[in-house]
């Protein structure tokens, strides 16, 4: 199979060629139904006699390209529609009938909020266009209204208002939010690039078009990509601004498998400067080592790194509720715990060359000791909890 993409060093088309290059490359092995031989990239500026080369040996085509913040209006009708109809006239030219696939926007449906709106009209005029040479070929017609994408890659003041806050917020410049009740369908960049990949394998979800509302049909004349969410600028900005706090307060939000929070705190870190990765940490140090607290989570408990110098002896104490985690990572160690109250003792010698996960029981006292003469401990710790300073949880009382 060849592929053309046009539009390629683009949001979606930069996306989308990593993507089919990771496959093409064995990189990506997760979709063995996509066989590709050869990726055509083509993008403005580039010689259109190539275009023409492309159209005659492509076997699929994700038409990507087009126009959305032009200086001027007519630029939208270029870049568009016209285009759209030089791609598909060189695609008859060369008999060639494969499948279309046009990126066009939810403005197409010249409804509500988007009436009037001089890039949707130019996308639907594009949009006919498609269909139309479906009918006259038998191509397959991929046609996607698309809501706001956002995602790695994109670019600040151009493709999405979360690439401008991501951008802005990232480097502490200030933010504008007219009203934070406005409402926007958002699309991950991921879930649109699995769902055109899914296009390549003949899984389509179809659609029709309800004003500027995708309305699931098997046998609608449209396509759409599963997963877009509803948020207001409001609820944007809020998240945004707590990823920013991170380096101070370590705490990671909750980010469920799916969920906007998950998507757009990629995004966010994907408009980090490289310089603003890394950030210290509060290490809590005295002659017996030191204890430091990496990552805490609302709900999860929190994440803890414990260096103990040679042959001290740590812990000693007992918890209500709370448990832990202790992983030897470096180093030799004796792991001690006894149930309040009796008098036997449960031993695990653990070492970094084998690590191994052993729980600090609630009700029970323990310890860990240094067996090393010369070299130090080192343990990862999690705790059910964060650690309360004004109720610890914390008794002390020798194993």
């Amino acid at each position: 199979m060849n592929v053309l993409i046009t539009g390629a060093r683009g949001f979606v088309g930069k996306n989308l060629t990593q993507a089919l290059d990771n496959i093409m490359t064995g990189k990506d092995r997760t979709r063995p139904g996509i066989n590709i031989d050869r990726l055509y990239l083509y993008d403005v500026g580039d010689d259109e006699e190539k275009l023409g080369g492309y159209c005659a040996d492509c076997s699929f085509v994700f038409h990507l390209a087009g126009v959305n913040r032009p200086k001027d209006e007519k630029e939208f009708t270029t870049g568009n529609t016209d285009l759209t109809a030089r791609l598909l006239s060189l695609l008859r030219e060369h008999g060639n009938t494969c499948p279309v696939m046009i990126s066009s926007s939810v403005q197409a449906s010249q409804t509500g909020r988007y009436e009037g709106s001089a890039y949707g009209k130019s996308k639907a005029e594009a949009e006919k266009l498609v269909f139309a040479h479906s009918k006259a070929t038998g191509a397959p017609a991929l046609v996607y209204r698309l809501p706001n994408l956002f995602g790695k890659w994109s670019r600040p003041d151009y493709n999405s208002v979360i690439a401008t806050f991501c951008h802005r917020i990232a480097r502490d410049e200030p933010i504008t939010v007219n009203d934070p009740a406005t409402r926007l369908e958002l699309l991950y960049i991921d879930d649109l690039v699995g769902t055109l990949l899914d296009a390549l394998e003949g899984k389509v979800a179809r659609c029709r078009a309800e004003g500027s509302e995708n309305v699931p049909d098997e046998n609608g004349e449209y396509c759409y990509a599963p997963g877009a969410h509803s948020v207001t600028l409001g609820e944007i900005a809020y998240a945004l601004y707590s990823f920013r706090s991170l380096p101070r307060d370590i705490m990671m939000p909750e980010l469920p498998d799916g969920s906007f929070t998950k998507k757009l705190y990629s995004t966010y870190l994907s408009f980090l400067p490289p310089e603003d990765a890394a950030f210290p940490l509060n290490v809590h140090a005295d002659e017996r080592g030191s204890f430091t607290e990496l990552l805490k989570t609302a709900n999860c408990g929190q994440f803890s790194v414990n260096v103990s110098e040679p042959g001290i002896t740590k812990g000693d104490h007992w918890h209500n509720s709370k448990w832990e985690l202790f992983i030897v990572v470096s180093g030799e160690a004796l792991i001690r715990q006894r149930k309040v109250g009796e008098e036997k003792v449960t031993e695990y010698r653990v070492s970094g060359d084998k690590p191994t996960a052993v729980r600090m029981l609630p009700g029970y006292t323990h310890s860990i000791v240094n067996l090393s003469e010369t070299q130090k401990l080192i343990t990862l710790m999690w705790a059910n909890e964060r650690f309360d300073p004004s109720r610890p949880d914390t008794f002390r009382d020798p194993v």
